[in-house]
């Protein structure tokens, strides 16, 4: 089984999506995005909200491909922020 980041690595999405995300990480706060995605009440710990994060966003690229008028853009590059910053905060959790 892979694991969470080996997963994460291995989503393709556009690359306009992933630019914009990318721009978005860099401001990303645990304590202000996450309540927003997940619902708000206690914040999961990094790994558990990475997966259910996932989850969502993999929810949303379907409609994404389906054309679904419900579908917006804003929410997904918001899913990928937060994925990206949850990769960050996983990872450097790991080298300490």
């Amino acid at each position: 089984m892979q694991d969470i980041l080996s997963l994460l690595h291995s989503l393709k999405r556009p690359r306009l999506l992933i630019r914009a995300a990318r721009i978005g990480a860099q401001d990303y706060q645990r304590t202000a995005h996450l309540p927003r995605l997940l619902g708000y009440g206690a914040l999961p710990r990094t790994g558990p909200a990475l997966m259910r994060l996932m989850e969502i966003e993999s929810e949303l690229n379907a409609r994404r491909e389906a054309s679904d008028a419900g579908y917006s853009i804003a929410r997904h590059v918001e899913l990928l922020v937060a994925m990206m910053g949850e990769a960050r905060v996983l990872r450097s959790a790991g080298q300490t």
